[in-house]
């Protein structure tokens, strides 16, 4: 078993609030893209039709893109679905065409721009109501997550503690979606499947590091708050890495080799790693070491045995 031991302690709050300074600036920065660009909703949530195709031989996605184009398509997504010779293909909504014949539409351009045969897998068809929708109960989802949370780790631990662990979290999901507005990524459910897991992991690494430092305070007596938080921070650091680290490596192989359907959900969760572990250390241990966090608010209250006499003796 891999193991990192740090002999001497790190001064992470020495930069509490220039990390606290930077992150409000990302999150103001990501706020402005999301009012100005807006995100690239993908066809989940503006409605559209997915058309599945089928090649003999492995597709040219290039010549796909310029036959589809040049019949008034230009904003068509394509791309690999399973294997090189199945093509995915989604168009957003058309005033113009009926949904019904679209498909034929786009088979027959297909087939006769290539001389193999082209076989239609499946067309679905999304409503704009149907992704009016799922943005509404994607948004109510994140925001029900992260009262969930917040309740369940001001009784699991203390509301300094819970309101730091939200904070962060909230800063994890700004910044993941201001990261896709900025560089116009699309936002599908897969996106949107990768920020709650975003979520979920940045939560795991905050009740960590919110363990540890309840245990520092309780363990360490004579130290000042900042000095057990700083102690605390430090003893996580080896599963902070390992964890860290591993989890990146699988991402960096979805990212690079699981396709073009996959590139967004990657994409949220290799940031969303990274931003998380960050915000776990900076953001919900200075949050609370701001609020006033110190050793009495930890301290477990005293339990009475039973039968004990607890009154003065004459």
């Amino acid at each position: 078993m891999i193991a990192i031991t740090f002999t001497k302690t790190i001064q992470f709050m020495r930069f509490k609030i220039p990390a606290l300074v930077l992150s409000g600036i990302l999150i103001a920065a990501s706020i402005g893209l999301m009012a100005t660009k807006g995100l690239n909703w993908g066809l989940d949530f503006t409605g559209g039709t997915v058309i599945e195709v089928g090649y003999e031989r492995d597709a040219d996605l290039t010549a796909v893109r310029a036959v589809l184009a040049e019949a008034g398509f230009p904003d068509a997504v394509v791309q690999y679905f399973g294997t090189s010779r199945e093509v995915l293909i989604r168009i957003g909504p058309r005033d113009d065409i009926e949904q019904v014949t679209l498909g034929e539409q786009i088979l027959r351009l297909l087939d006769q721009a290539d001389a193999d045969r082209v076989d239609m897998r499946r067309i679905e068809y999304v409503g704009p109501s149907v992704g009016a929708e799922l943005k509404e109960q994607g948004g109510l989802a994140t925001l029900a997550a992260l009262i969930c949370i917040l309740i369940y780790v001001a009784f699991r631990f203390e509301w300094r503690f819970a309101l730091g662990a939200v904070t962060a979290l909230a800063h994890d999901v700004i910044l993941t979606l201001g990261l896709f507005s900025l560089l116009q990524l699309e936002f599908d459910l897969t996106v949107l499947a990768a920020v709650l897991a975003v979520i979920g992991y940045s939560l795991n690494d905050t009740i960590v590091v919110c363990d540890r430092i309840r245990e520092g305070f309780r363990r360490i007596r004579e130290s000042e708050p900042i000095e057990v938080v700083n102690e605390s921070l430090t003893g996580t650091m080896s599963r902070t890495i390992i964890t860290s680290v591993t989890t990146i490596l699988v991402l960096l192989v979805l990212f690079f080799k699981g396709g073009e359907l996959i590139h967004g959900f990657a994409t949220a969760l290799l940031f969303g790693v990274v931003i998380g572990t960050y915000s776990s250390v900076y953001i919900a241990s200075s949050m609370s070491l701001l609020l006033g966090i110190s050793r009495e608010d930890l301290m477990p209250p005293p339990v009475e045995k039973e039968g004990e006499n607890t009154e003065p003796l004459l």
